[in-house]
């Protein structure tokens, strides 16, 4: 096993964001693969953990390029190599478990749903206690961008809700977790977004970044945080 990360990246704009900042700062090596250039998916039994990022596919799309993708992210479960998924990556990860991935009743996009209240994920009694949450708090303004949601197999367990698209944050078994919203994002990740996606470019971009900058201090410190944690479970060094 090679003692770096994988990441998949389903889209070249969806990059790893706060993941790479920690990466350099921690010295950490990582292979990342841009799947929507074609580049084939590295065996994710050979690394220490394994981080799916967003994109706009679908999980149901019955191409080549994402059934292998599920098959991978099937083996990286079998072998349990710490996995967390993101949006899209989140999506996999239940469909690889056995869950579903079907439409949401309503988009949620940006960071304010449609009645003009922030998008929060709150933690269940389970998430309070889960490791990838260890220093954090129970409830977090969040990022949303997506219009598909899950249908979790049983066993899996929801770590984390809100009061649009109820499955936030799951765990499958002890060490893979997927997040349907956005904790990863840097400013200049969210000004390109903007110019490439349609719905954030009907919001306009003057306003979606104003929205992120009055509490981007904030997003960052829970960001930093949860990858922090997740690196940590997957056992990287904390130490340069």
């Amino acid at each position: 096993m090679q003692e770096k990360l994988l990441i998949l990246k389903n889209a070249t704009h969806e990059g790893p964001g706060l993941l790479e900042q920690l990466l350099t700062e921690r010295r950490i090596e990582a292979d990342l693969a841009d799947l929507s250039q074609g580049d084939p998916v590295p065996d994710p039994t050979r690394y220490r953990a394994l981080v799916v990022l967003g994109g706009p596919q679908s999980v149901n799309d019955p191409t080549p390029a994402m059934r292998e993708e599920l098959r991978q992210i099937g083996r990286a479960l079998e072998a349990a190599v710490p996995y967390l998924g993101i949006c899209l990556g989140m999506q996999a990860l239940v469909h690889a478990a056995g869950g579903r991935v079907v439409a949401c009743p309503r988009k949620e996009t940006g960071f304010f749903d449609e009645e003009g209240s922030p998008f929060e994920m709150e933690l269940t009694k389970e998430g309070k206690t889960d490791p990838l949450f260890r220093g954090l708090g129970e409830r977090f303004r969040v990022f949303q961008l997506h219009g598909e949601t899950v249908e979790p197999a049983p066993g899996t367990l929801q770590v984390g809700t809100a009061d649009g698209c109820p499955q936030q944050a799951i765990r499958v078994g002890e060490r893979a977790w997927g997040l349907q919203c956005h904790f990863e994002l840097t400013r200049g990740m969210l000004e390109s977004w903007t110019g490439i996606d349609p719905d954030l470019r009907a919001m306009g971009r003057d306003r979606v970044l104003r929205e992120f900058d009055a509490f981007q201090e904030e997003y960052r410190r829970t960001g930093i945080g949860l990858l922090s944690n997740f690196l940590d479970i997957a056992g990287f060094p904390t130490e340069p």
